[in-house]
């Protein structure tokens, strides 16, 4: 498999495919002479990029790329979570509408999957044989977004339907354009277009003419399966898409493969994720060490530095709760009521009246719950208490190590909870949920078996 990696995870993670037998194409600058890399400008199975928020990458390609780099990620990152969109991207699918959305049609596309095809799309389309594409637009989201401007891709050529031939902008030899525009009149398949990209510059005429014999061959194939094809479905797969999230455990372990290249101080990655003026400031402290500079040195000066960025005893910060699914729910400010090098207390004020899932008494307002952690363990510890004092009862909540940000205390809930009443009977919650992340491959084998191991550890510890 042949994959092309960019952004703040880059060097790690290519240490750790190049590890499991991955070719690195289109490395780099720096990727090349870290890893002592050859250029290479062969197109990717699957491409890596950092997520927006930096708490981890997404990846787009084909299916076995995916599910090798998937298998790779879950036997090296213990708690990284995996999170394949369903939707094929690029896939053309015959779609059924179902009604409106806003400026959009709601459109059928398969079974419990709904995609949304913007109005201007649909002058001309036939509702009883409605085509549709799924776009690059929104990837990961509930909906994908549609359109009926099919494109069959290759490496150097796009065919669209009803559309224009042309050449990608990044070709600016004027010569080269008008050369690639002279063929493309003379090979186009019958209503389609041609857009030529890049790479088809560099190439010979009897290769771009070969490519297009091979797409129009597929246009002929999707022509017959649309004739065929009576109910809503998949016609022709595209990429898949994956977002991998990755928590404290893995952005450490990533620490490693980084470290086993060029100079990486510790907790490179967390620091990195952090963005703004503390990852600017790990890239000059790294600089400096490259220069010859003490690390000791450099790594006291550099935390000096950050400290300020980050909260202390008494400020508030909020809590995100990340879900396995990929949902954030932010749980309101906390305010830190005491912090040292191994564990964190921070205290919330319920605002609202409701229910203690689990507990079995009433949630009202202005009641209190204190949290504690311990860095580097896998729970956190919620006492809830009614406003004169009184204990309602404690939470265990399995989750991801706690990581603490300039704004915000971050971690992944496993979905397991201990909960314990004031009256001291124990329940296990959602474990149920836990073994359907498994099944679906959102965790790995190893962390599913520590949850449960450490679900066993707390219990024996209590007693219960």
């Amino acid at each position: 498999m042949k994959a092309k990696i960019r952004g703040i995870y880059a060097t790690a993670l290519t240490k750790l495919l190049m590890k499991e037998g991955f070719q690195i194409v289109q490395p780099s600058k720096i990727i090349q002479e870290r890893l002592k890399i050859q250029d290479n400008a062969e197109p990717p199975d699957v491409t890596i990029k950092d997520r927006y928020d930096l708490q981890g990458v997404v990846a787009l390609g084909s299916a076995e790329a995916i599910n090798q780099l998937k298998a790779v990620i879950h036997e090296n990152l213990e708690d990284a979570i995996i999170r394949k969109w369903r939707p094929s991207v690029g896939g053309i699918y015959k779609g059924e509408i179902l009604g409106d959305q806003d400026d959009f049609l709601q459109v059928k596309i398969d079974e419990n999957l709904i995609g949304l095809l913007p109005k201007d799309e649909t002058e001309a389309i036939n509702p009883e044989n409605l085509i549709v594409q799924v776009e690059r637009k929104r990837l990961g989201r509930k909906n994908p977004i549609l359109s009926t401007r099919i494109k069959i891709v290759g490496q150097y050529a796009i065919l669209i339907k009803g559309s224009a031939s042309g050449v990608s902008l990044r070709v600016h030899d004027l010569n080269k354009r008008a050369e690639l525009n002279a063929l493309a009149s003379q090979i186009a398949p019958k209503g389609w277009g041609i857009i030529w990209r890049e790479p088809a510059a560099y190439v010979s005429k009897e290769l771009l003419k070969g490519e297009i014999k091979a797409l129009s061959e597929k246009v002929e194939e999707l022509e017959r399966l649309v004739s065929f094809k009576r109910d809503v479905g998949l016609l022709f797969e595209g990429s898949h898409f994956m977002d991998i999230e990755f928590p404290s455990t893995s952005k450490r372990k990533l620490d490693e493969f980084r470290a086993s290249v060029t100079y990486t101080l510790d907790g490179h990655h967390f620091y990195k994720s952090c963005g703004g003026r503390v990852a600017t400031t790990l890239e000059m402290a790294e600089k400096l060490i490259e220069n010859g500079n003490n690390p000791l040195d450099v790594r006291d000066s550099f935390l000096r530095q950050i400290s300020p960025e980050f909260p202390n005893e008494g400020e508030s910060v909020d809590i995100m709760h990340v879900k396995l699914i990929g949902n954030i729910f932010n749980l309101g400010k906390a305010v830190i009521e005491s912090l040292d090098e191994d564990h964190i207390v921070y205290s919330r004020v319920m605002r609202a009246d409701g229910f203690y899932d689990g507990l079995g008494v009433m949630k009202e307002a202005g009641d209190r719950a204190v949290s504690e952690a311990i860095f580097g363990e896998w729970y956190i510890v919620t006492k809830y208490f009614s406003r004169n004092g009184s204990l309602r009862g404690t939470y265990i909540n399995i989750n991801t190590p706690i990581e603490i940000y300039p704004n915000a205390i971050r971690y992944v809930d496993l979905e397991v909870d201990i909960c314990i009443p004031a009256n001291g009977c124990v329940k296990i919650l959602d474990v149920e949920k836990l073994e359907n992340a498994f099944r679906k491959g959102l965790i790995s084998r190893k962390l599913f078996e520590k949850v449960k191991e450490k679900v066993r550890e707390i219990l024996e510890e209590r007693n219960v």
